[in-house]
């Protein structure tokens, strides 16, 4: 197990170890998060763009700007009278 003193102004020095595991480098940003309470994961934040590929899936069928802006036209006025 690998540990980690904090200082009296809040901060750690992240073990080289788990750095290098993270992928993480001096000026890289980093996330805690809550799993349960008390317990938090550290995540690497410092994923390049091209990480969001493929995270949203294709239309089945190529949708064109004047159907979108129609499609908008339309729930903005049927929302209105909601």
């Amino acid at each position: 197990m690998t540990t980690a003193t904090l200082t009296s102004k809040g901060q750690v020095t992240i073990p080289a170890t788990v750095r290098a595991a993270l992928g993480v480098d001096a000026g890289d940003r980093i996330e805690f998060v809550e799993t349960e309470p008390g317990r938090f994961e550290v995540i690497a934040a410092t994923l390049p763009v091209t990480a969001l590929k493929g995270l949203v899936a294709k239309p089945a069928k190529p949708v064109s700007v004047a159907a979108m802006n129609a499609a908008i036209r339309e729930r903005a006025r049927r929302g209105l009278r909601q």
